[in-house]
């Protein structure tokens, strides 16, 4: 008996080799984390207004702060030329303070980013070197860190977006794409974890596929994210402090003279509303996803529910405290939890083959 379960609990082993998927699963879940952080400090990031507070992309060189009053001042100086600072007449009358504060935020979300590279790309080497990755694995992990590199682009686009023109802002479509990365980026390494440790368990196991409901659920769900993130983007949650009515009002006056797609892309009331009320769509959506994982993982089927409940309670708070800060960034924080509870959820209905309509 005693030979039988160190057999069932030893490593798989690939030719002589033996792959450690539960220590790479492990490894994949630590960054996750990482990821998860790295959304936290972005949505500080955002609604402190410090996003344009660095005005260049320097990869290596951009890791170390400035050092003295000299090196402080010249940056200032790069952030006083910006549109932002220049058409809101420098904002509320920012002194140098104040301009530190904004850009340790800016600073402190790029260096993370730069950590989670290191996170992923040194274990991946080590992984690789030791031929330690499982068949199979290795394009998906490439294409993980491919993903991560990509971010770091698309932060900058998203950031070169508001140094020119006229522009206050960065544009809310680069931030949806930085954003909506951010969530594809997490739900892929809880998805890639989630079939690493069921090889662990058995090394037959065949990685888990996306089924019809979770396509569907997915999608919506995706509207949602990308609705959100342009509701950030355009500072669209300022549009009504209160709830289920906006401007006392089931529907809020919009304007509706260049169109309903461009008030679906552009217009702050419309947006908000939609955000506000395609929520329910998706809890719908969810709530059949999650009663069908239910039998097959219900920890999966209780962190969906706990993810879209809490999702909901904090929006409709953040909406009524005017965007508080730290219960908009709270909300953020549950919507990339509702994104690895539904990419959870989903992987056992994959490996169910229960995943029908």
């Amino acid at each position: 008996m005693a030979v039988t379960a160190l057999k069932q609990n030893a490593e798989p082993t690939f030719g002589s080799t033996p792959v450690r998927p539960l220590a790479i699963a492990n490894w994949l879940l630590f960054v996750a984390c990482m990821v998860l952080i790295m959304v936290a400090v972005g949505g500080i990031t955002r609604l402190t207004e410090s996003g344009l507070s660095i005005t260049q992309w320097n990869p290596i060189t951009g890791a170390i702060p400035p050092l003295n009053e000299a090196q402080w001042m010249a940056e200032f100086d790069l952030y006083r030329a910006t549109p932002e600072f220049i058409n809101e007449s420098g904002p509320a009358g920012m002194d140098l303070a104040a301009f530190k504060f904004i850009y340790f935020w800016e600073w402190f979300h790029r260096l993370w980013g730069r950590l989670i590279g290191m996170a992923f790309a040194l274990p991946l080497a080590w992984f690789w070197i030791k031929r330690s990755i499982p068949t199979g694995y290795k394009p998906r992990l490439l294409a993980l860190l491919a993903l991560g590199g990509l971010q770091g682009v698309f932060g900058w686009y998203m950031v070169r977006s508001g140094l020119s023109g006229t522009m206050t802002d960065v544009s809310h479509f680069w931030l949806s794409i930085h954003l909506l990365t951010a969530f594809f980026t997490l739900g892929g390494l809880t998805w890639t974890a989630l079939d690493l440790r069921a090889l662990h368990r058995d090394p037959a196991a065949k990685p888990a596929r996306f089924t019809p409901i979770a396509w569907i659920a997915g999608i919506i769900l995706f509207i949602q994210m990308l609705l959100g993130a342009w509701v950030a983007g355009l500072n669209a949650g300022l549009a009504s402090d209160s709830w289920p009515l906006m401007q006392g009002g089931f529907v809020p006056e919009w304007n509706s003279a260049r169109g309903l797609f461009w008030g679906l892309t552009h217009d702050p009331y419309l947006l908000h509303f939609v955000h506000r009320w395609w929520a329910w769509i998706v809890v719908a959506a969810l709530v059949i996803m999650a009663r069908k994982v239910r039998s097959l993982d219900r920890r999966a089927s209780i962190a969906i529910h706990s993810a879209f409940g809490t999702q909901i309670l904090l929006g409709i708070a953040t909406v009524m405290t005017g965007v508080a800060l730290w219960l908009a960034v709270a909300h953020q924080i549950v919507g990339a939890l509702l994104v690895a509870a539904f990419a959870w959820g989903a992987h056992a209905l994959g490996r169910s083959g229960h995943g029908g309509l």
